[in-house]
Parts: C-alpha cells; sequence; structure tokens
C-alpha cells in the first residue's frame, strides 16, 4: 500500500500532462472515481530544481513505489 507523501514512479506517459513512465512525483491525495471507475491518486509533479509544476490525478494502477536498484560493476 503506497502512503501519502510518498514519492513514486508512473508506469505509464501521460501525454496531456508531459510526463513519461518513470517520472517521479509525490502522492498527496486519494481520489474515488465519481461514477464508479477505477480510484486514483492526486500526485505533485515538481521540476529538477524542487519546483512545483503541477498537481494531477491518476489512476492507481499508474503508480507505482520507487525502487533502490543497485548495479554492481
Amino acid at each position: 500500500m503506497l502512503e501519502l507523501y510518498q514519492r513514486i514512479s508512473l508506469t505509464k506517459d501521460f501525454p496531456e500532462y508531459n510526463l513519461k513512465k518513470g517520472d517521479i512525483a509525490m502522492l498527496i491525495d486519494t481520489a474515488t472515481h465519481p461514477e464508479g471507475g477505477e480510484n486514483g491518486y492526486v500526485l505533485e509533479v515538481f521540476n529538477a530544481i524542487g519546483e512545483s509544476i503541477n498537481v494531477i490525478i491518476v489512476p492507481m494502477s499508474a503508480v507505482e513505489p520507487l525502487k533502490q536498484e543497485i548495479r554492481r560493476y
């Protein structure tokens, strides 16, 4: 289960927001679908220097927790 104020990664592109799979955002709330469809997450998106640039709602299935990858060279 994702927690509020957790950083997440998008699992698909959202061209209407100029966001791509793998982009990172912060989960700030949940949203119930008004017509019984898939519920959503309210996300705050930041630019590279940490300024808030957008608040969006995406389906819950379109986000995942960040994964720590360890690479060995």
